[in-house]
């Protein structure tokens, strides 16, 4: 794909992807897919008084490894706390075809004085990518390993084939360890209309999603709109790779 995938648009269906620099937050055994910096950042673009959205990262990776840094925050959110993680993340290729990541993430205090590089609360990510062919993926992650109600909160697992080099489906399948377990599944497909743009579409737990992308030389920027309970939400981000 010229463009790259988009996680919001295709319906969350990103863990056999992982192939932006916001892989670190999807599943960080997908940084060592290309070589070189990425930047990015992404906001939610309407309802913001209700409750807001904002992200920014950075990845790196060389040869065989990769390194990320992102941090997700949701001001404005119901019952006065605000959701804030920051993520580190390194990632290894162990063979042509497989490549596993982990990230640790930690909540920051709010309010605080001071920035916040760490924070307290720490949980941990573990992804596993495998691309047994140029077409074909699959990935697999772990989420909130050693919380302290139950050892891992969520595990997701993903494939993604690519039909032709216009278009791409990817479903993701998450397994939800609450009190009862549950799945939520994600799908996303994707179409590359010209060698610049790209448009995409997905469903996420029933509920629809669609967006678009496009890329000019190394800049590249996403819209996503999503539809959920709460009614239509906006979301665009932008990519830098150096």
């Amino acid at each position: 794909m010229y463009v790259g995938s988009h996680p919001l648009s295709m319906g969350n269906a990103y863990t056999a992807l992982a192939d932006d620099a916001e892989a670190g937050f999807w599943n960080p055994a997908g940084l060592v897919q290309w070589q070189g910096v990425k930047i990015a950042g992404s906001t939610k673009l309407s309802n913001r008084e209700s409750y807001a959205f904002d992200s920014k990262c950075v990845a790196y990776s060389y040869r065989n490894v990769g390194f990320f840094w992102g941090n997700k925050i949701a001001p404005r959110v119901e019952g006065g706390d605000t959701p804030d993680f920051t993520y580190y993340s390194f990632a290894r290729k162990l063979s042509p075809y497989i490549a596993v990541g982990g990230s640790v993430k930690f909540k920051r205090r709010h309010s605080c004085e001071y920035y916040q590089f760490f924070g307290y609360s720490p949980g941990y990510d573990l992804g596993v990518l495998w691309k047994p062919n140029a077409v074909s993926s699959g990935g697999i992650l772990i989420q909130n390993m050693g919380d302290a109600d139950r050892w891992v909160s969520i595990v997701t697992l993903g494939i993604a084939h690519e039909f032709s080099n216009r278009c791409l489906i990817a479903v993701d399948t998450a397994i939800l360890f609450e009190d009862s377990i549950s799945l939520d599944p994600h799908v996303g497909w994707e179409w590359q209309a010209t060698r610049w743009i790209t448009l995409r579409a997905g469903m996420s737990d029933s509920h629809p999603t669609a967006g678009a992308g496009i890329k000019l030389f190394m800049f590249k920027v996403d819209y996503a709109w999503i539809r959920n309970e709460k009614g239509n939400a906006h979301f665009l981000s932008g990519q830098m790779e150096l």
